[in-house]
């Protein structure tokens, strides 16, 4: 047990653990056992493996702010949307990291070079698209006129109003609410979550890490649920490519609890793995870390086998406490999704 309160305290600083990814509960394997076992017909593909441009789609947006507060915006070139206006946003490339994608897109549909400094948002259609929102900060660069035009962006320029401009679709309202809401709180040194960017590790796998906490009754310590199933880890799920977040973090917390799942709230991404390898590998997968507090004393919930509570100390009792509040952890959304760049 001497790790988990190590790798609770990475997590809670945004760093992905070191843990082996054979460390898995609920594997897609299992999943398609578990739908037998109710006399359903299996529906994950237990060798599913996760590849980009084939069978998941990781797209990263850019939300820049400038001292104006204006909005880094560029006009779209393509047929179905020529002329309309959106935020950088594009596909990552295979053998590309979050970050390089983030860099490359930037300055294709912009000119500008930028550097992202946090992730702002995760969301999520179905378990193999992914949109990866991150703020950033223009680097140098020169912001692409309309005589620049080419096959990325007709032009871009900053933008206070969003209103003033036709855009390609409204999602990006409530993304660039939220991005200044949380360039409000920075600039104030006001409660939000901490900077937190992918740590480039690989995975061969779509894995979703839960850090699930209680209290107990009788003391209100903090403790965080603990697998046993191989040595000691935080509990881990593979993501079913056809299923949404929500259904699977709700099988999962099934397979951990029972049927008389206790009532819990999901608050959150505390950390991101990703890092794509060149060919031949494939290491196309990630893992999402997910916060989630139960509502009931610990003495009040069933467990399954092989799950056990671990008592962490004050300090990261604390942390993980104060991490339940309001924009302390990145937003998860689930969407849906037309399959588009963006």
């Amino acid at each position: 047990m001497e790790n988990i309160e190590k790798n609770v305290i990475l997590l809670l600083n945004g760093k992905d653990t070191e843990e082996p990814q054979d460390f898995c509960d609920f594997t897609l394997e299992d999943q398609n056992e578990a739908a037998i076992s109710k006399g359903l017909a299996p529906s994950a593909p237990p060798d599913f493996v996760p590849i980009l441009k084939q069978s998941v789609c990781y797209v990263v947006m850019a939300v820049i702010i400038n001292e104006k507060n204006e909005i880094l915006m560029m006009q779209e070139a393509k047929s179905s949307c020529a002329g309309q206006w959106y935020l950088p946003a594009g596909r990552v490339e295979p053998n590309e990291s979050i970050m390089d994608a983030f860099k490359r897109e930037v300055l294709e549909e912009t000119g500008l070079t930028a550097e992202p400094s946090t992730l702002l948002m995760v969301e999520s259609a179905a378990g193999s698209w992914y949109r990866f929102v991150l703020a950033g900060n223009v680097t140098g660069g020169s912001i692409k006129q309309p005589s620049q035009a080419d096959s990325e962006s007709l032009q871009a320029k900053w933008v206070q109003n969003l209103a003033d401009l036709s855009l390609r679709a409204g999602d990006i309202l409530s993304i660039v609410e939220h991005a200044r809401s949380f360039k409000i709180q920075l600039d104030t040194q006001q409660a939000f979550h901490p900077s937190l960017l992918p740590t480039p590790r690989s995975y061969t796998k779509l894995f979703l890490r839960l850090i699930i906490c209680a209290r107990r009754k009788t003391n209100n310590k903090v403790h965080v649920l603990v697998s046993e199933k191989t040595a000691a880890h935080l509990p881990v799920c593979e993501i079913h490519p056809g299923r949404s977040l929500h259904a699977i973090l709700k099988k999962f917390m099934t397979e951990m609890f029972g049927a008389d799942l206790p009532s819990h709230r999901p608050h959150g991404v505390l950390a991101l793995g990703h890092n794509c390898q060149p060919r031949p590998k494939i290491t196309d997968g990630l893992c999402l870390t997910l916060l989630v507090s139960v509502r009931l004393p610990l003495e009040e919930v069933g467990l399954i086998d092989k799950y056990s509570w671990f008592q962490v100390n004050l300090e990261v009792a604390g942390n993980l406490l104060s991490r339940m509040g309001r924009f302390r952890t990145v937003p998860l959304n689930v969407v849906r999704t037309s399959e588009s760049d963006a």
